[in-house]
């Protein structure tokens, strides 16, 4: 008997942990204190909060005092950004890539709007940054240079150590969304020259409703969020505790668990992609087989539309996602997928799975054998055709 849902969209966002819950559910019941009072009863949130900080920033080869919590990664993202643009007022230019998350493009799109020039880094046919072209747009008029660590569609990892080195020759501040990445590669931020990252705690087994920023330390903060003095004057507002103490552990666990997302967890991934690729006719990969990480698969089955796919999968209990957006009713392959030139037939087509460690085998075995009749099945009634 399979169970009821078969998740395999951890990238959108991950089961939380039992660990997790239940150390986190005290600071929602009985230890309710504000870590900014000064009595005993406030005094024993502030040591939790400090515990947290202490567990993720192992978790990143970091300081305890380089970690700013936040809400997510949004936040995270926007918070570097507009920090390192205001602490570089002379400077008017921000270099990113054509596949970053909208976190990232939809705030370019606005600095653009406010008189910043922004230039977009390509990637070649399977995603990866042409790093020649980024090398060349990095000047001495660059403030800022934004690139992913991994995509959150390909699972694509990209050579951030290469890149941060080479904002810094030119005196630029560099940042990082790792939201995809932390937590299933290994870091160590103390051997790299990254000066913001980002990351959300609800893609590696926390709650929603939490993230942070790694801030290296020396590097000027420009704060995002005015008030208290919270998270040392850099974040205002009082601090999501519950969320602080599920990050921090779900952090933990992550340090442990990282060897099984390299091994166990990537076998699954690589078993379901070459059993959907041997099995239905006209799909692609779409991504690096080899710099990616251990649990994306991102395939199009050619002629079919991706949602109708994922609909289908639905109906067996199978969560997966698209590569694809519904707009005013039409529609539109992603962003990704047409930076990386997948052609119209296949970006349509396009659907991800993206696993955890509490996938199992029998999941694995389940998708394969519900995937090729939904893709003949499509491929029947199909309005795009196989001559279009």
């Amino acid at each position: 008997m399979k169970k009821h849902v078969i998740y395999a969209d951890n990238n959108a966002t991950t089961q939380v942990a039992p660990e997790v819950v239940e150390e986190m559910m005290p600071y929602l019941t009985d230890l309710y204190g504000n870590a900014s009072s000064i009595h005993t009863f406030g005094g024993q949130v502030r040591h939790a909060i400090d515990t947290g900080r202490e567990r993720l920033a192992n978790l990143l080869g970091a300081m305890p005092c380089e970690i700013l919590f936040t809400s997510c990664g949004t936040e995270s993202d926007n918070a570097a950004i507009l920090s390192a643009l205001e602490t570089n007022v002379k400077r008017r230019k921000i270099v990113t890539t054509r596949v970053e998350h909208p976190a990232v493009l939809s705030l370019c799109t606005e600095m653009q709007q406010r008189g910043y020039h922004v230039e977009y880094c390509p990637v070649n046919h399977q995603g990866r940054l042409c790093v020649d072209a980024l090398s060349k747009m990095v000047d001495d008029e660059t403030a800022l240079v934004s690139v992913m660590w991994a995509n959150n569609e390909t699972g694509n990892v990209h050579p951030i150590a290469q890149i941060a080195e080479m904002a810094h020759q030119h005196g630029a501040l560099f940042h990082t969304d790792a939201v995809q990445a932390v937590g299933k590669i290994p870091m160590n931020l103390s051997k790299l020259s990254i000066d913001f990252l980002s990351l959300s705690g609800h893609k590696l087994h926390a709650p929603k409703g939490v993230g942070a920023l790694y801030v290296r330390r020396g590097v000027k903060f420009h704060p995002f969020l005015r008030g208290g003095h919270q998270e040392h004057g850099l974040r205002a507002g009082t601090e999501n505790v519950a969320g602080i103490v599920a990050l921090g552990r779900a952090a933990q666990l992550a340090e442990g668990n990282m060897a099984e997302e390299r091994t166990r967890v990537a076998a699954m991934r690589d078993r379901l992609e070459s059993g959907l690729l041997r099995s239905c006719p006209d799909a692609k990969l779409n991504g690096s087989p080899d710099s990616r990480l251990p649990n994306t698969t991102n395939i199009s089955f050619e002629y079919i539309e991706g949602e109708s796919i994922l609909l289908h999968l639905n109906q067996f209990d199978i969560a997966a996602s698209s590569g694809s957006a519904c707009t005013s009713g039409s529609l539109e392959p992603s962003h990704v997928m047409r930076a990386m030139g997948v052609p119209y037939t296949a970006a349509h087509g396009s659907v991800r799975f993206s696993l955890s460690r509490y996938n199992t085998n029998e999941d694995i075995d389940f998708i394969l054998e519900k995937v090729p009749p939904i893709i003949h099945l499509l491929r029947d009634i199909s309005p795009f055709g196989r001559d279009q």
